[in-house]
């Protein structure tokens, strides 16, 4: 049975071949006809390219798990001419950096919600996350910029930023920190939806932290029971206890800490006055 299927395969291929040889040689392929050929081929890889970047442009379920570092030569960024996620964000830092508030409106979402891990409480609406960027822009001056470092592009629009402060092109200390963004589409414009920002801190707690944590586990492991309550409920052990501190301390705690605040201003509005007249004491003395 296999020995008549071979011989027949092999009689189709001796009787097929000549033939097809010598249309071949009867009717040659233009080199016009290629070159239409290789048209094609290469509209298919452009509409292939641009397919992938809207798929990568989706929503999806699974955020953050692979992230893609931008390079600047993107091919699919110039089929489709609008700027991806990276590049708003990398704008988004110019605007900073320019002390432009009215072009960074353009990049914040009407329900834009910034969570800062040096704030206790989030900005939410475009309304309060323009004034925090205001302050910030007024607190940074001059000669203070953001230097973006890395720049990572994940699933879901989503963008990863690792930065630095700098004074003149010099580091400013504990300055560095990264900023996660979330970003949606308006219209023909990609604007940030959420953010969270984490700052190096200047307090430097080491091995404390490590103690913190294994302590704690060990209360865990000792009681799984108030451990898993704790864990799924968090937010109602916290206020309640807000809600102690609201009847029994905030009414003698506030204005201490209201005026515990008010001196720390007071005392580093003082030290930064001293300091400049040091400067000006010092400049006169060595131009003499």
């Amino acid at each position: 049975m296999a020995i008549a299927v071979n011989f027949s395969a092999q009689a189709l291929r001796q009787s097929t071949f000549p033939r097809a040889m010598a249309d071949l040689a009867l009717y040659p392929l233009p080199f016009k006809t290629s070159c239409q050929v290789e048209q094609k081929r290469m509209k298919k890889q452009l509409h292939g390219v641009a397919i992938k970047r809207r798929e990568r442009n989706k929503f999806t379920n699974n955020r953050g798990v692979s992230l893609i570092v931008l390079s600047s030569n993107s091919d699919s960024d110039s089929i489709l001419g609008q700027p991806s996620a990276a590049d708003t964000i990398k704008l988004f830092y110019e605007c900073i950096n320019e002390k432009n508030p009215k072009k960074l409106g353009g990049f914040i979402s009407g329900e834009c919600y910034i969570e800062d891990c040096s704030f206790f409480n989030p900005f939410k609406g475009k309304k309060e996350v323009m004034h925090f960027f205001d302050l910030l822009m007024r607190s940074m001056g001059q000669n203070v910029k953001f230097i973006v470092e890395h720049v990572c592009e994940g699933d879901g629009l989503t963008v990863g930023v690792v930065w630095h402060l700098e004074w003149k092109q010099t580091q400013v200390p504990f300055t560095r920190g990264c900023s996660f963004y979330e970003c949606s589409e308006e219209g023909e414009i990609l604007v940030i939806k959420k953010a969270r920002i984490i700052i190096e801190s200047p307090l430097k707690p080491g091995g404390v932290v490590l103690v913190l944590l294994k302590n704690l586990t060990m209360i865990f492991d000792e009681f799984p029971w108030a451990a898993e309550w704790f864990l799924k409920s968090p937010h109602v052990i916290i206020q309640s206890l807000m809600k102690i501190y609201d009847i029994f301390l905030a009414p003698f705690v506030n204005p201490l800490v209201a005026s515990y605040v008010r001196i720390w201003e007071f005392m580093a509005r003082s030290f930064a006055l001293a300091i400049r007249i040091v400067f000006h004491i010092s400049k006169i003395l060595f131009r003499q």
